[in-house]
């Protein structure tokens, strides 16, 4: 094979990389959530985060950023939160960076390095949305309602993706590499 089919192979996977993950955290977090009527803003815990951090886990900030920006904002746009789409993409665009860019390093590949990986994420998300609620709502108070739910989500992300995240790595790049 020359060096370009193996470039446009290459490129080829990774547009159907990209795609499959956008689709997974679009799924997780349209179809496998709980909106919370408790908060004044109303509010939602989804599982979009685990397809999210296992993107960026496995393939990197890339798949990360593109994977979480695009397939969350996609579910705010086709579910009526049109509002919250621009500040969505950025916000977990920046969480799917960082995560795959702490653990992209291979001596980073390590139960203690996903942690602090999905940590950072977490104060992304807490900080992202917290400024993001109270451009949208002009209210700098309120937004601090949300942050419960911010934990309980990525909390419960961390407890489904900790536990797969390897194993998972270890097998997707053996069969990406070939």
């Amino acid at each position: 094979m020359n060096n370009s089919a193996a470039a446009n192979t290459s490129s080829a996977k990774q547009v159907a990389i990209n795609g499959i993950s956008i689709a997974l955290v679009f799924i997780a977090t349209g179809f496998i959530n709980l909106r919370l009527p408790i908060i004044a803003n109303g509010g939602l815990i989804h599982l979009g985060n685990v397809p999210l951090f296992l993107a960026a886990i496995i393939f990197g900030k890339k798949t990360g950023a593109i994977s979480g920006a695009v397939g969350m904002a996609l579910f705010d746009l086709f579910s009526g939160w049109t509002l919250w789409a621009p500040f969505t993409f950025v916000i977990v665009g920046i969480m799917g960076w960082v995560v795959g860019k702490i653990t992209e390093d291979k001596s980073h590949n390590t139960i203690l390095w996903y942690v602090i990986a999905i940590l950072a994420a977490l104060a992304i998300k807490i900080v992202g949305y917290y400024i993001a609620e109270g451009i949208i709502y002009g209210n700098w108070v309120a937004p601090a309602a949300s942050i419960p739910g911010n934990i309980v989500q990525i909390l419960t992300a961390a407890v489904i993706v900790l536990p797969l995240a390897k194993p998972l790595k270890k097998q997707l790049s053996a069969i990406t590499r070939s």
